[in-house]
């Protein structure tokens, strides 16, 4: 279940920056609406969800939904739900501002567990025991990040330097997210 739960966090974390896309196009006009979006969607399945697991599946069974919480952990996991929420948000802006998912997405989320590792061995200062290797692909993610951003994707570039007519956002956005919903048709 592991390996499963990491196929599906890939899936759709992948895809969360082109469908954020996608949302925005179909909405005309700005990058905050899609992202109050996520937030009621972050409501149905981070809250909701776990709730109905628990009282479905027994999960987490030793009191249930209300047992369980003390301040310390509450506050860490809200820090983290802050960290989270800041970071889609930091997404959001990158692309209102020109980014596009095609490397504004590798760069997140290559920059994002070297970010975790060093945090992690930090705090439990762990420098020491990590073998050199470790660091050694750190070194490459970052290399990578770096070579994402140099060599992004864009409109190639015509004769004198002026970048040639390409499909906009828009134009490679799913079908239905280009068409405008046609209102219902009154019975006369």
């Amino acid at each position: 279940m592991v390996i499963v739960s990491i196929v599906l966090t890939a899936i759709c974390w992948g895809s969360y920056g082109p469908l954020l896309m996608w949302g925005h196009n179909a909405m005309g006009t700005g990058r905050l609406r899609p992202f109050i979006c996520v937030g009621i969607a972050y409501f149905f399945v981070a809250i909701v969800g776990p709730i109905l697991l628990m009282m479905l599946t027994g999960m987490e069974k030793e009191g249930g939904l209300f047992s369980g919480w003390n301040f310390s952990g509450t506050y860490w996991s809200l820090m983290g739900g802050v960290a989270g929420a800041i970071g889609a948000f930091g997404i959001i802006l990158a692309l209102n501002y020109g980014g596009h998912p095609s490397y504004v997405m590798p760069l997140v989320f290559g920059c994002a567990p070297v970010v975790n590792t060093f945090i992690t061995i930090g705090l439990a200062n762990r420098w020491n025991e990590v073998h050199p290797m470790y660091y050694s692909g750190l070194i490459l993610v970052a290399a990578g990040a770096v070579t994402v951003l140099f060599f992004q994707p864009g409109p190639p570039k015509k004769k004198g330097g002026a970048p040639a007519v390409t499909k906009t956002d828009k134009d490679v956005a799913p079908k239905s997210a280009e068409k405008p919903v046609d209102e219902p048709k009154k019975n006369d």
